[in-house]
């Protein structure tokens, strides 16, 4: 700030006294439309000539040269009232999660104040200023104040910015700041749904949060126990119940309770059963202010999402152990998913699957035929090959019993193993393909209790699905191909043999990693199974931490 006020170097004393004690009582003065060409020739020999410029506007200096160069374009804030709307939409940050202290607000309202008391060149330098500050928050808002790997190494997420010549463009045509900003923001409805839930938190925040209930034994229907009280009051607060007990029954568990609490655990990922355990009230009694930021954190993850997704896609969401298919912008199918155990995480990126491989092969990954295959290998090769593995090297397959696995090891391992298609493949009976560097696709998979479990963080990284023969149809048909339907997906795998299918027109599918949403207006939460929430959370307070 200091910076920027030498610069305003032909403001007398006095004038500066009046910005700085009497401001606030100052009105920015009318501007000719001489003093709006004087300003914007000054523009023009700031951006040119001035090596001193403010921080902020040299970080941008390449748009602001494109914008105001352009003899079509107009001042964005001198002679406006955009600058007190601007200083509104800085001060209420919070309603997108981001944090006002991050910008420059008390500044621009001083330096806004300060119009009417200096002279043109000081006038330029605050619309520079403004408009590099501008650029800043809406940077913030449509794509993310951090690189996603700048986070998390796992994370993936192609590296997004704004057209910042395209956002001070927008911002000269729109009608006014707040019809710019609304439309700035992601354009996806998850993300305006955080944003309505964001404020009835805070507004629960505000009043006090929710009470906490004691641990102990397991709540069942029909006990009798004093921490009832505090669960009813609880669930009040967020799931619907009846704050007030039958008459003679404020410590029993009643059956009203019942479908609250069972709807409380299918919002937090729990064991859906009626019974109030240590899980339950341990997700009972998070406090608000985590919910706020979990909500928050949410909220920057969809920024780093594509800005299309696509009006076809299917969507993973890896903490949320689910996929959800997408088809004419409209979500029409959602089911559960395995993904990557935390020592095996699956990757967060997007991609476009290319193609599916009926009756596949499976291909080990050399590290788990190292590390998993090669101990099973050396003591009973007979029992792997009749689990339909094979050896594979230059062209050859070899039987596995043919060959003496105590002379191999990690750096001479000349084999690829692989299963054959049948009953027992580990990716079952169809696999989806999106090439990649990571070796991840989604597959069926033969191991079908798992999908049972709340928590489902099982994989090698890969993503099973609970339902993978009927997920095809929709999937071959949103490719482009015709004529797809169960029955003859169900013929092409029992005839048994391997058969990849390409689609016409590739389908984006997007693997996520978020801990909040909004499932039909309800606030959906789940446990940071990976910990990259503390992660985004320590970078969104200033903090660094370990990988």
């Amino acid at each position: 700030m200091r910076h920027i006020l030498s610069m305003i170097g032909r403001t007398s004393a006095t004038a500066l006294f009046l910005v700085f004690v009497a401001a606030p009582a100052l009105a920015q003065a009318s501007l000719s439309p001489q003093d709006l060409a004087a300003i914007r020739l000054n523009i023009a020999d700031l951006l040119a000539n001035e090596a001193a410029l403010p921080l902020p506007v040299r970080q941008r200096q390449e748009a602001l040269n494109a914008y105001y160069d352009d003899q079509d374009g107009v001042l964005l804030w001198m002679g406006t009232e955009r600058a007190p709307a601007f200083i509104a939409w800085l001060r209420s940050a919070a309603d997108d999660g981001l944090d006002p202290a991050d910008y420059p607000t008390d500044q621009l309202a001083k330096l806004s104040d300060a119009v009417p008391v200096t002279d043109d060149r000081g006038r330029a330098i605050i619309e520079l200023h403004f408009s590099a500050a501008f650029l800043e928050y809406a940077s913030d808002l449509q794509v993310g104040r951090f690189l996603p790997r700048k986070v998390d190494p796992n994370f993936f997420l192609q590296r997004r910015e704004i057209d910042q010549l395209a956002a001070l463009q927008g911002l000269a045509a729109a009608d006014n700041l707040d019809v710019f900003f609304l439309s700035w923001q992601p354009r996806a409805p998850e993300y305006e749904a955080l944003r309505v839930v964001l404020a009835d938190y805070r507004a629960l925040s505000a009043a006090g949060g929710w009470p906490t209930i004691l641990l102990g034994d397991t709540l069942k229907p029909g006990m009798n126990d004093s921490r009832v009280r505090s669960l009813r009051a609880r669930l009040a607060v967020t799931d619907g119940a009846n704050p007030q007990a039958p008459p003679g029954e404020e410590e029993v568990y009643t059956d009203d309770l019942i479908p609250v609490v069972t709807a409380f655990q299918r919002r937090h990922g729990l064991e859906i059963d009626g019974l109030v355990g240590r899980a339950t009230i341990v997700a009972l009694n998070v406090p608000v202010e985590e919910r706020i930021q979990d909500i928050v954190v949410a909220m920057e993850r969809w920024r780093w999402m594509p800005a299309n997704l696509g009006n076809e896609h299917l969507m993973v969401n890896i903490a949320g152990f689910d996929l959800t298919r997408v088809s004419g912008g409209q979500i029409v199918e959602k089911m559960a998913v395995v993904v990557g155990k935390p020592y095996h995480r699956t990757p967060v990126f997007s991609d476009s699957i290319k193609y599916l491989e009926f009756n596949p092969y499976w291909n080990v990954p050399s590290s788990i035929a190292l590390k998993e295959e090669l101990p099973k290998l050396r003591k009973n090769p007979a029992a792997r090959a009749a689990a339909g593995f094979e050896a594979v090297s230059d062209g050859q397959v070899y039987n596995l019993t043919s060959i003496n696995w105590n002379r191999y090891g990690p750096g001479n391992f000349p084999f690829r193993l692989r299963q054959r298609p049948g009953p027992n493949n580990a990716l079952g009976r169809v696999k989806y393909m999106f090439p990649n560097e990571f070796n991840v696709y989604l597959h069926d998979t033969p191991s079908r209790s798992l999908f049972s479990r709340a928590e489902r963080a099982f994989s090698h990284g890969c993503v099973r699905l609970s339902r993978p023969l009927e997920l095809a149809p929709p999937v071959l048909t949103d490719g482009g191909l015709a004529g797809w339907d169960l029955a003859r997906v169900n013929a092409v795998v029992g005839s048994g043999k391997r058969t990849v299918v390409s689609l016409e027109d590739p389908l984006p599918i997007h693997i996520t990693y978020f801990t909040a949403w909004i499932e039909q207006g309800v606030p959906n939460f789940r446990a940071d199974v990976y910990e990259q929430d503390e992660k985004l959370v320590a970078a969104l307070g200033g903090d660094s931490i370990a990988w």
